[in-house]
């Protein structure tokens, strides 16, 4: 019996064992089918040409290259996945062109913005390495029958001044803007007639080969822009655009200008013949700082503001800073200067602090004394008592951006008019850093290889 007993007993205790190790390894088995290991599929680029004509997901997991004119056609939407790499191919030109009717959704993240960028190797990207990004409506402009500059085929705009072209949010567009016929060139950004149902934040267009931002007409308004080391003007308005923007930088690199034209801040035409057509460009601007980087600009630089050719385009609330060779503020010809005197142009609370002597002076196509009366809080100050944050304009490092305490520019703006987040800022920057983590300041050394 007792050996019976202690066989029992060893019996007993190797199936409890054996029971043990076979749950352990159930449970194991089990885990694996809950919580599989994860494995990052490895990527491939897609070479995209034509049209797109049904709705359409770019996939963060593999990169796209456009070759020649791609269209995204009217009714048809275009889906981009925050973290996407889109390139432009060289030598087709490569460019992106939303057709009236039809929307792009490229909603990135501060940690994973959707970037259209240049297709050389880092350390060899060049301004105009692309086109461009073009996105066209159907809100009011000013010109019949409109056609899109660059591309030259597509027409653009309508009545619809709320129409709706998609989302873009959190986007990087590199090295855009080659010619396709001299002295045309495709912007980084180029809008026409696009509807104020389209939302535009948080993006930024770095060594464009023409202007950085262009609308043509339109009503789109656009929140937290960067215009960085563009060649030709940065915020460039036409045809009766008549959007709001609010919360610019731009900063400029003075070796680096349009030997074709001449290059500016803001660039402001009704139309290119200064009509009194209808609608009249009259967008409005708030928050805006304009730099130049140290050292000599060069010869084809021009004014911090053109405005010209009957334009009644506003500016609230901006700074200005640099070198500019001609002036900071030019009104220019008698039916913008007119269109200042009468109110039309309002500018208030503006901090202009040039260095250097600029040839036609300050201010030029009026006076200082109609420029800065006390009302309107606009001011001339030296950059030496603006409290501006140590490499305000670096070009070699990330730019120092929020002014230091006590700095005049933390509350020193106008009230802001209606459609425009409330703020006594001047420029750009009060005490957030909304660059942070998503824009790029040195694009030239990127790596954009696909992820293998």
């Amino acid at each position: 019996m007792k050996n019976t007993g202690k066989l029992l007993s060893l019996l007993m205790l190797g199936l409890t064992m054996f029971g043990s190790i076979s749950c352990t390894n159930d449970d194991d088995d089990d885990d694996d089918d809950i919580n599989p290991p994860v494995v990052t599929p490895v990527g491939e680029i897609k070479t995209v040409t034509g049209k797109i004509t049904a709705n359409t997901t770019w996939s963060a997991t593999n990169q796209y290259l456009l070759s020649g004119f791609v269209y995204v056609e009217s009714g048809a939407t275009l889906t981009i996945e925050p973290g996407t790499i889109i390139k432009g191919d060289k030598t087709s030109k490569g460019s992106l062109i939303v057709q009236p009717g039809a929307k792009i959704v490229a909603v990135g993240t501060p940690d994973k913005p959707i970037i259209f960028t240049s297709n050389q190797a880092a350390g060899q990207r060049k301004a105009g390495d692309w086109g461009g990004v073009v996105i066209l409506g159907k809100a009011p402009v000013n010109k019949p029958n409109a056609v899109i500059e660059g591309e030259n085929q597509s027409v653009f705009g309508g009545t619809d001044a709320a129409d709706n072209s998609g989302q873009l949010k959190y986007v990087r567009i590199e090295f855009a803007g080659i010619a396709f016929e001299t002295d045309k060139e495709i912007n980084g950004l180029t809008f026409g007639g696009v509807g104020s149902g389209t939302e535009v934040d948080y993006v930024q267009v770095s060594n464009s080969g023409d202007d950085s931002f262009e609308w043509f007409g339109g009503a789109v308004n656009a929140k937290h822009l960067i215009a960085y080391r563009g060649l030709d003007d940065d915020f460039d308005t036409d045809n009766g655009f008549s959007g709001n923007i609010q919360y610019g930088f731009i900063l400029r690199d003075p070796a680096v200008a349009d030997q074709a034209g001449d290059s500016n801040g803001f660039e402001s035409d009704n139309d290119a013949a200064g009509s009194p057509a209808t609608p009249q460009t009259s967008a409005k601007f708030a928050n805006v700082t304009l730099a130049m980087a140290e050292g000599t600009p060069n010869a084809k630089f021009n004014s911090a503001f053109r405005i010209r050719r009957n334009s009644a385009i506003s500016v609230y609330n901006t700074l200005v800073t640099g070198a500019w060779p001609r002036s900071a503020v030019r009104i220019e010809g008698d039916p913008a200067i007119a269109n200042f005197t009468s109110g039309k142009i309002k500018m208030d609370g503006n901090t202009v602090a040039i260095t250097g002597t600029p040839a036609q002076g300050v201010i030029e196509g009026t006076t200082l004394a109609l420029f800065a009366p006390a009302a309107s809080k606009n001011k001339v100050a030296a950059v030496a008592d603006l409290k501006l944050a140590t490499g305000y304009n670096s070009i070699t490092a990330k730019p120092g951006l929020l002014p230091q305490a006590g700095s005049s520019l933390l509350t020193g703006g106008a009230t802001l008019p209606a459609g425009f987040e409330a703020n006594t800022v001047v420029g750009a920057f009060g005490a957030t850093d909304w660059t942070d983590k998503w824009a790029n300041w040195d694009p030239q050394n990127a790596n954009y290889e696909i992820k293998k």
